[in-house]
């Protein structure tokens, strides 16, 4: 049975001064799409969708799922797309029928998915086509009984673009268990049943403020993820805790803001939110690894916002037509993700005349924690603490060190998780009943109140600003029948932060090499979980009480 855990926290204090100008996320999605229903709300390849064609298509598909698969309030669905324009369609989709969204990283492997879904008890599930051999090999073991499918042309079609009318086709649904429809045929079935009505509306039941709006999920001490619940609350929370900061440099219906993070990580989640409720232009990048073709469209235009991370950053500046972008509006660049390298900064600042804000945050906080101030950056910091935001440093007897001491940061505020999905054990080892979330980080404050990481986790590494935890990777490795012993370390690389290492004791009888172990890798894991070092030893450094030492890998 999927339920929340029996999770009592007091977070009173935290929201006290903090007021809601909206009662779930569907409102503040519902009031920007009135404001300004012809300006465009996102491009992406070329094509465009307005507000109002966002509020019609969302509309049309919420009333999909809640009128004729009948899903129902608090139902999780899964939603595994790229950057395209048909994720903001199915996610505020999901949101303003009141149902839990659950985002899905399109790279995860089968053995990945399978995780997620079975854990999250996703009922329904919005996937891009090419993903639907991996979803059919394990569909038959998750609650999954709707299957929306779209492929990437689908925002190419005039149907995308189109004031849409209802649809006398079908969705294919022999007497099977599993339903499967095509997402455009969806949107014109959910049309139709506002078809008289001037301003479609949602046939949803009242969302309330601690309604779960989000299962995110993030990496496991297990090696297996966990689901991060994120009620209305906590997301409403923090996209007001994030324009307080952001504010005073940005305006309603004239930015255009850059977006070639991935809109299933939280941070770009989050931050998309929040240029949405602006009635703001976001631009959607479907593959920032093209930066030859990413460099090319930013030539086309002038943007006054973009979010990134270091590596991105140092990718563009080094591009040989970056010179060609105007970057004369930029005035807006965010950091997160993974820690800002000096010479990133510098080299972007020196590029676009525009400095970049560096910020903190993880998915159990909607994620934002602190934020440097825009214009008023310390270079190396992660900035001050969002407004309703606790931070503080604790030692091991979970006490307040002093001022300048390194301790592990620990949160506090209306942004904080409710806790792990089904995962209570999990959930009251980082969280304290009074609500304080250990982040497993370490850091120092400054008298300024600006903080400073020093370390991170331990064990994690963070590639491309995505988070890899060792033990998932160990656990592939030593499944392998030749491989005795694994330990997996993160180490420095130029192109993608860090990459992963593993150092295996292999069987005497077999000639194991490293391209093996790699392909053996890529039937498990996501491409940046596979290891990029592969180094084969007698013995794995240990303690005295036979605890492997990865630290002394790492040099």
């Amino acid at each position: 049975m999927n339920t929340l855990p029996a999770i009592h926290i007091n977070n009173s204090n935290n929201t006290d001064h903090l007021s809601f100008k909206h009662e779930n996320l569907a409102e503040l999605i519902e009031q920007a799409m009135h404001k300004h229903p012809s300006n465009t709300a996102y491009q992406c390849l070329g094509h465009t969708l307005s507000f109002e064609e966002m509020n019609q298509k969302s509309a049309a598909l919420a009333n999909y799922l809640l009128e004729i698969v009948q899903l129902k309030a608090g139902d999780r669905v899964a939603i595994q797309l790229p950057n395209l324009l048909q994720y903001p369609i199915a996610a505020f989709a999901v949101l303003r029928a009141g149902l839990v969204l659950v985002n899905t990283n399109p790279l995860y492997t089968t053995r990945e998915m399978r995780h997620q879904f079975v854990d999250s008890g996703a009922k329904a599930i919005i996937i891009l086509t090419e993903l639907l051999p991996k979803l059919e090999s394990i569909v038959q073991v998750t609650d999954i009984k709707t299957i929306i499918t779209s492929q990437a042309i689908d925002q190419l079609t005039t149907k995308m673009n189109t004031k849409l009318t209802p649809s006398t086709k079908r969705s294919t649904q022999e007497r099977v268990e599993v339903r499967k429809v095509a997402l455009l045929d969806a949107i014109y079935q959910g049309s139709a049943i506002n078809l008289s009505d001037a301003n479609p509306k949602v046939h949803r039941k009242k969302i309330n403020l601690d309604d779960i709006a989000l299962i995110q999920y993030t990496g496991g001490t297990t090696g297996l993820s966990r689901g991060a619940i994120l009620s209305h609350k906590n997301i409403l929370a923090n996209i007001e805790q994030t324009n307080q900061r952001l504010n005073d440099v940005t305006e309603i219906a004239t930015e255009l803001f850059i977006t070639p993070l991935p809109l299933y990580h939280v941070y770009a989640f989050l931050l998309n939110l929040w240029v949405f409720s602006k009635c703001n232009n976001n631009i959607l990048i479907a593959d920032p690894r093209d930066l030859t073709g990413f460099v090319n469209l930013l030539s086309t235009v002038k943007p006054t916002g973009f979010c990134g991370i270091n590596t991105l950053f140092i990718g563009l500046c080094h591009h040989p037509k970056i010179s060609d972008v105007d970057f004369s509006q930029l005035k807006l660049t965010v950091s997160g993700g993974a820690a800002l390298t000096t010479d990133a900064s510098n080299k972007w600042q020196k590029l676009t005349r525009c400095s970049i804000s560096e910020g903190y945050g993880l998915s159990e906080t909607s994620p934002v924690v602190c934020l440097n101030p825009p214009g008023k950056e310390q270079l190396g910091s992660i900035g001050l603490p969002l407004i309703h935001t606790q931070v503080q440093i604790w030692n091991e007897n979970e006490q307040e060190v002093a001022l300048g001491e390194p301790g592990e940061i620990v949160v506090k505020g209306p942004q904080v998780m409710q806790g792990y999905w089904q995962q209570l054990e999990e959930t009251e080892q980082v969280l304290s009943q009074e609500g304080w979330l250990k982040t497993g980080d370490i850091a120092v404050k400054q008298a300024d109140g600006f903080f400073r990481i020093v370390d991170r986790k331990k064990d994690m590494i963070i590639v491309s600003g995505f988070n890899v935890y060792p033990n998932e990777v160990e656990n592939i490795l030593m499944s392998h029948p030749d491989i005795i012993e694994a330990a997996v370390v993160g180490q420095r690389s130029d192109k993608t932060g860090e990459l992963v290492a593993a150092y295996i004791v292999k069987s005497n009888k077999v000639n194991l090499c490293q391209q093996e172990i790699i392909n053996y890798c890529r039937t498990a894991l996501t491409p940046y979980k596979i290891p990029k070092k592969v180094v084969f030893l007698e013995e794995l450094p240990k303690s005295a009480i036979g605890k492997i030492l990865r630290r002394e890998l790492r040099h």
